[in-house]
């Protein structure tokens, strides 16, 4: 027995466990020291999803580590191919024919080579793809990769032909080098790769690049600004760059290899990190502006039912909401006589539980991905060791697949939780008295954030769809060779695509909650400074006895959840509503107010809503002026609000004033800022998800908490 009160122990706000979260936290930090110092290393060996991020979208190179024990390793495995080749042996994709055409025979093995990129580089691209001026076609998308996917997908080759098992030598891997170093990206198509003798597709556009193919396209310069397309000889003669020819095996190293589902994986899984995180910071936000009882984030809870996500998600939001004064519940003392709901509804009273198994799916797919970034992937492999050649199947993706598809599924279900957090702010019958669609003017005329409601149903119903499972569609092909595949790239493209989603959803939810909190902290405001003029205005009425103070706080007391639940009404009616509830209350005393006339009793009615009315208005605009959210909010909240309102400057949404065609005497501008529809606003959100300068603001937070005193750990 004492042990397991042992076990039980905690503390509210003890330091973050967080394995998740730290590592979302490591892996951006390193990021940000990387692009500062401009380069990664590579050595096939430690390539982490930071150093992914750093070249493929902050524009850094690469460099191989100066290890003579690379070097010999890669001249090691050219020497065993060359053995093999003397001895006359044959080798699959050497000196035969490839898949289902393994039967073939040839000693043309150059030749060979340049067969396997003609047959392969075989998917479509549009004129529009090979050109430096936008689309003309409106209804043609894009039907090629970004160049960050691209430049990703060179990484990840280069790091894995590196390892010494695929008999490449040395002036390719310098050709893949030199191409990330002058920004030579190549146009790589978007679909028509299964992932099951690797991303043969696009990594053949990459070796294309490579050969100086003139009809395979590159992008140039793009990370210094608007990149110009050239064709790969052209591109490689404008940088001295020698074209490669392909050696015995070298062409089927380059192209058998899970490099550009792994690399599309990886930039997901980035981002999917710090949407996680970051939908713990929203939640807490939420509880605020329902001001919500956080007893469901008490440890005992998950200590009582010990899965790691649970106590990291309990624990963090704890964390969040420290110093909050718009949430309660977990103080040492409750009020067990509290009127209305016992307990909240299931998207924050659950949400511990909801994403522990997604934190620790995330945790899983990391491992998963970090293998396959330092795994060699092509065939057939070389065995320098036992001076051998062995043919398996290291490139069938599958990997990659289950990590994408576990992601997904996470983000999913972290989209399902926050916009269920949006609908209930927005909802006034659940929202605990904040207005119908979260209007700060009058309910009647301005519908606010209803759209926001309806929008993030779209977003959730597309992300619902996305995550449904890619790996059952596989389709045998290639003679039935590849009968399974792992459809790999599909399905990170897929997982982009969930991110996308999942960040529109964040900034919906926090364009909501930055709302909701505004509006909670300002009616919270004008209750407190309306109840000493309504305690003065009582203390001027004609009674027999003054007023004991713990009966005006009773009546008081009807005041405001009179004030709440009129939260439907216009501010006029709303005022008349509670200080009707107020009137008869104190009416009801005969002490005080028994010698008052019917004819007095609702002159006073009257003046008390005209009082109120008249605070309230002028509350309300100075409010407007100069929101005192922040000294509401916990510590990790105000991180995101602060970011919000005052860096990206979207403000409180004052109502139907605020739209650009509004009859307004002001014009399109409000206080010296230009008008804008909500979709601008929260689009501003949007990007900022996006580019990172959210993350930036929420990790920097995390930072001073102390969660990177342990950062080994997470490598």
């Amino acid at each position: 027995m004492e042990n397991q009160r042992a076990s039980l122990t905690y503390d509210l706000h003890q330091k973050w466990p967080t394995p998740h979260a730290k590592q979302a936290l490591v892996s951006w930090s390193r990021t940000k020291t990387l692009v500062k110092a401009g380069f990664i290393t590579i050595d096939g060996e430690s390539l982490d999803i930071a150093s992914v991020v750093a070249l493929s979208r902050h524009g850094c190179y690469m460099v191989l580590k100066n290890d003579t024990a690379i070097c010999d390793r890669i001249d090691a495995s050219v020497e065993t191919l060359q053995g093999y080749l003397a001895k006359g042996y044959y080798l699959y994709g050497v000196n035969t024919g490839f898949g289902g055409s393994a039967e073939t025979r040839t000693k043309d093995v150059l030749g060979l080579q340049r067969s396997l990129m003609q047959h392969t580089q075989s998917a479509i691209l549009c004129i529009e793809d090979k050109k430096d001026t936008p689309s003309t076609h409106e209804y043609l998308e894009s039907h090629a990769m970004p160049t960050s996917w691209a430049r990703a997908t060179i990484l990840l080759r280069c790091n894995a032909n590196i390892r010494g098992h695929s008999a490449m030598t040395h002036r390719v891997v310098d050709a893949m080098l030199r191409l990330i170093k002058h920004d030579i990206i190549p146009v790589i198509p978007l679909r028509g790769s299964i992932s099951a003798s690797g991303d043969l597709m696009p990594l053949s556009y990459v070796s294309g690049a490579l050969q100086g193919n003139p009809d395979v396209y590159v992008r140039v310069g793009g990370k210094w600004g608007s990149p110009k397309i050239k064709t790969a000889c052209q591109a490689l003669k404008d940088a001295s760059i020698e074209p490669v020819i392909l050696g015995p095996k070298e062409g089927l190293s380059l192209i058998n290899g899970t490099a550009a589902s792994a690399a599309v994986a990886s930039l997901a899984l980035y981002e999917a990190n710090q949407l996680a995180v970051v939908s713990q910071f929203l939640t807490a936000l939420t509880s605020e502006a329902l001001y919500a009882n956080d007893e469901w984030a008490h440890p005992f809870i998950a200590a009582v039912r010990p899965h790691p996500g649970q106590i990291e998600a309990a624990q963090n939001i704890r964390t969040i909401l420290q110093g909050s004064r718009l949430s309660y519940g977990l103080e040492q003392t409750k009020d067990r006589f509290k009127a209305g709901l016992a307990q909240e509804r299931y998207a924050l009273r659950s949400s511990p539980q909801w994403l522990a198994p997604q934190l620790e799916d995330l945790l899983s797919a990391e491992r998963q991905l970090m293998t396959e970034l330092n795994s060699t992937s092509d065939n057939p492999v070389v065995n320098v060791a036992d001076n051998d050649i062995h043919c398996g199947a290291n490139f069938q993706a599958a990997s990659v697949t289950s990590a994408m598809e576990k992601t997904r599924l996470a983000l999913q279900s972290i989209g399902k939780m926050l916009f269920s957090q949006t609908s209930e702010m927005i909802n006034h019958d659940l929202s605990n008295g904040l207005p119908p669609n979260l209007a700060a003017d009058d309910p009647s005329l301005s519908f606010c954030l209803k759209g926001i409601d309806v929008n993030t149903a779209a977003y959730m119903s597309e992300l619902a769809f996305i995550a449904n499972p890619v790996s059952n569609h596989v389709q045998s092909t290639e003679m039935h060779n590849q009968a399974i595949n792992s459809l790999g790239l599909l399905s990170a493209r897929q997982t982009m695509t969930a991110v996308e989603l999942l960040s529109m959803i964040v900034a919906n939810c926090l364009y909501t909650g930055c709302q909701g909190v505004d509006l909670r902290t300002m009616h919270r405001t004008f209750l407190v400074e309306f109840q000493g003029s309504a305690r003065r205005f009582i203390g001027s009425l004609k009674s027999e006895r003054s007023m004991p103070p713990e009966l005006f706080d009773s009546f008081w007391k009807l005041f405001e959840e009179t004030w709440y639940k009129s939260v439907a009404l216009d501010i006029i009616e709303r005022c008349d509503k509670a200080s009707e509830s107020f009137m008869i209350a104190i009416t009801h005393n005969s002490d005080f107010t028994g010698h008052l006339t019917v004819a007095e009793v609702v002159a006073c009615q009257k003046s008390l809503s005209a009082l109120a009315l008249d605070i309230y208005q002028t509350h309300r605009e100075g409010f407007f002026e100069n929101q005192t959210t922040p000294d509401y909010l916990g510590q990790g909240t105000k991180v995101l609000y602060t970011f919000v309102r005052e860096h990206l400057g979207v403000p409180l949404h004052r109502g139907l004033v605020e739209h650009p065609l509004a009859d307004d005497p002001s014009g399109n501008v409000i206080d010296g800022r230009p008008k804008r529809t909500i979709g601008s606003w929260v689009s501003l959100i949007y990007e900022a998800v996006r580019d990172g300068s959210l993350y930036g603001a929420m990790f920097h937070y995390l930072e001073t908490t102390g969660m990177l005193e342990a950062e080994g750990e997470c490598h």
